[in-house]
């Protein structure tokens, strides 16, 4: 996966020769692009903070055997402040998407919500708030928002191999 600026656009690259490799959905679906990379795409009910471990567990799944050690639970904690944030600060259902290559990781979720998040400096009465896009920044070696015309997808990449 190509390396780019924090918080610019998308960049990926596929190896079209990895043999395909799905995971199922709470729907059912499974789910490869036409590259053969494995995708997990999931719907996250509103204001369901069920979703959130359900989201981890799925792309733990994904995960299974990818990257070096530590990465795949790094993803798992990404994600999982990326979709409580989706869950917590918008008023209707939000989609993750987590594709992974080889290479490495992108995870998109995408919401309704028009306003960018930003990352701040939780307050010191604030224990456990005001972290989540923090952790992002500090720890995925790509990450951004992305306006669409109905929300925006917030987003993160983490290669396969980095330490």
């Amino acid at each position: 996966m190509k390396r780019q600026a924090r918080g610019s656009g998308r960049t990926a690259t596929a190896d079209p020769s990895v043999a395909r490799r799905s995971v199922e959905t709470a729907e059912g679906d499974e789910h490869g692009d036409e590259h053969g990379d494995a995708r997990l795409s999931r719907r996250l009910g509103r204001a369901d903070l069920r979703a959130v471990p359900e989201a981890r567990r799925a792309l733990r799944e994904l995960l299974e055997g990818w990257g070096r050690p530590g990465r795949s639970e790094t993803a798992e904690l990404l994600t999982s402040e990326l979709v409580t944030n989706a869950l917590v600060h918008t008023d209707d259902d939000a989609v993750l998407t987590a594709t992974v290559s080889p290479d490495g990781l992108r995870v998109e979720v995408r919401d309704s919500e028009p306003g960018r998040p930003r990352p701040g400096t939780p307050a010191a009465d604030e224990a456990t708030n005001g972290r989540g896009l923090v952790l992002v920044e500090s720890l995925a070696d790509a990450w951004g928002v992305r306006t669409q015309d109905a929300g925006k997808v917030v987003w993160f990449e983490l290669a396969a191999g980095a330490a």
